[in-house]
């Protein structure tokens, strides 16, 4: 039987009032997710971040739904203890919130536990309490909305003056009260990080809004310096898995150039009564 207890949206809430730490990474596929999962993370998020990492785009804002339930089942597979929070892509929950309900209903149907919404407009507050009314849990991110890059012109911090920090926490509660059970604060300054955190009941998810946060999140390719692209300051790299994937792959290219691989502990053999049977009829 498993017995394992699996981390849930009520997880989160005790966390934060216990003042214990949340941690969360991306994931798209089953074997990542397996091994976040394995190494005791929280959570798991099926971020549109994908597009980039993933599909090669520029933004996030090209990725479809299609694209995220495909990515949502592969993660759910893999899957036994961390919440799974998959991200509604662009477009997704902007129209209706009938059409936003059918989104979402979709990635639940995948796997995931959960889906996360970037904004706090009315039309979009609206949307979130619908969703919770209809029994998904939703995830609010405040701060740099990445689907939003086209109308904020650019990657830029949010939230560097007092009032723009109270906005971001009056945004904040809105989400809350309107069902989100956390948010996540993206490229906020830390002292209004830490202050949104500590005047908001739901737990707050930093990636580059500084240690104060109640829990982190970062791109998996990020950490493991798998990414070719450019890395964000609010990164640390653990590892360099791009120098490892192009030594073992420049490796096995000359090794087969060179006609040495297959070595022949990777062949399989025919038994020696029917490699002479083999050879008999060659020469014959």
């Amino acid at each position: 039987m498993n017995n394992i207890k699996p981390v849930t949206a009520r997880t989160f809430q005790k966390m934060k009032d216990n003042n214990e730490k949340i941690t969360m990474l991306t994931a798209y596929d089953f074997s990542t997710a397996k091994y976040i999962d394995e190494c005791g993370v929280d959570s798991i998020l099926i971020g549109d971040s994908l597009g980039m990492t993933i599909l090669g785009y520029d933004t996030t804002i090209n990725v479809t739904i299609e694209d995220m339930l495909t990515f949502t089942k592969a993660v759910s597979n893999g899957v036994q203890r961390a919440l799974v929070i998959a991200d509604m892509p662009f477009l997704s929950y902007h129209i209706s919130k009938e059409q936003t309900t059918l989104n979402a209903g979709k990635l639940i149907q995948a796997g995931a536990k959960a889906v996360k919404l970037e904004g706090a407009s009315d039309f979009i507050l609206d949307e979130i309490l619908h969703l919770t009314q209809s029994g998904i849990n939703v995830v609010g991110h405040l701060g740099f909305t990445p689907q939003y890059i086209n109308t904020i012109g650019g990657y830029f911090i949010q939230g560097k003056s007092y009032e723009n920090t109270l906005k971001l926490l009056q945004a904040a509660k809105k989400l809350e009260e309107n069902g989100a059970f956390a948010v996540v604060l993206e490229m906020v300054p830390e002292e209004s990080a830490k202050f949104i955190s500590e005047n908001l009941s739901i737990p707050t998810i930093g990636i580059g809004a500084g240690k104060y946060c109640d829990g982190q999140v970062l791109v998996i390719d990020d950490i493991l310096g798998k990414y070719p692209g450019n890395v964000p300051r609010f990164v640390k790299q653990y590892a360099n898995m791009q120098e490892i994937m192009k030594n073992a792959i420049s490796q096995y290219n000359q090794e087969v150039k060179n006609g040495e691989f297959p070595f022949k502990e990777h062949s399989f053999n025919l038994s020696d009564e029917e490699r002479e049977k083999l050879e008999y009829n060659l020469i014959k």
